[in-house]
């Protein structure tokens, strides 16, 4: 598969070296592309990033979604990593109230691309293969999204590195894992995962230590 990645920091740049590793075709970009140093991926603008991918990965600060290249991206298979950090991001009011998913708050300045979340909730030092956590079984993470199609491609995608994908549901059930959410950067299989999936409560945040550590 052609693989497009929207941003090479510790997230991006780690799941282009996996999916590359996997035997997949990656393009990736970053604000300053001198410093990618990954074997065998194109270096590109974000724009060349998602035309290239049949799937493009967004692996940015949830602000710069208003930055992201929208006509490349329509019809697309958007993989949205993307998490809410307050003093990162700035104060999102809607964010704050509950009132709607980081995912559905950034899909809508990328009207006509096909969004699924996956790969936040994740540390990025987690990610390669020889540093993961030890789980009984294989290490479960949770996806959501509309579209069937879309959501079992992004599943395939996770099992080429060794990852299984739990399907938490429509988009709109993705705060079940976002920041401060009980299956949040936590390693678990996947029955632990549908476990802490349900165990969410809307606008019920964990506290910071609960969820946080190493660098998340």
């Amino acid at each position: 598969m052609r693989i497009g990645i929207i941003g090479a920091g510790n997230i991006g740049g780690n799941l282009a070296r996996l999916f590359r590793e996997a035997g997949h075709e990656v393009a990736v970009s970053a604000r300053r592309p001198e410093r990618i140093d990954i074997d065998g991926v194109r270096i590109a603008t974000p724009e060349q990033a998602a035309l290239f991918g049949e799937v493009v990965i967004v692996a940015v600060p949830l602000i710069a979604a208003g930055d992201l290249p929208v006509a490349a991206l329509r019809d697309k298979i958007v993989v949205d990593t993307m998490n809410y950090y307050p003093a990162r991001d700035g104060r999102i009011a809607e964010l704050d109230a509950f009132e709607t998913t980081t995912s559905e708050w950034a899909a809508r300045h990328v009207p006509g691309a096909i969004w699924v979340k996956a790969f936040n909730a994740i540390l990025a030092i987690d990610l390669p293969r020889e540093q993961r956590p030890m789980v009984e079984g294989r290490r479960a993470l949770p996806i959501a999204g509309d579209d069937a199609r879309a959501k079992a491609r992004v599943a395939e995608l996770h099992a080429d590195i060794g990852f299984e994908a739990v399907d938490a549901g429509p988009l709109h059930e993705s705060w079940r894992f976002e920041r401060a959410m009980p299956a949040y950067c936590i390693p678990l299989n996947q029955a632990e995962l549908v476990a802490k999936l349900a165990q969410a409560e809307r606008g019920q945040e964990l506290p910071h230590n609960s969820w946080y550590r190493n660098n998340a």
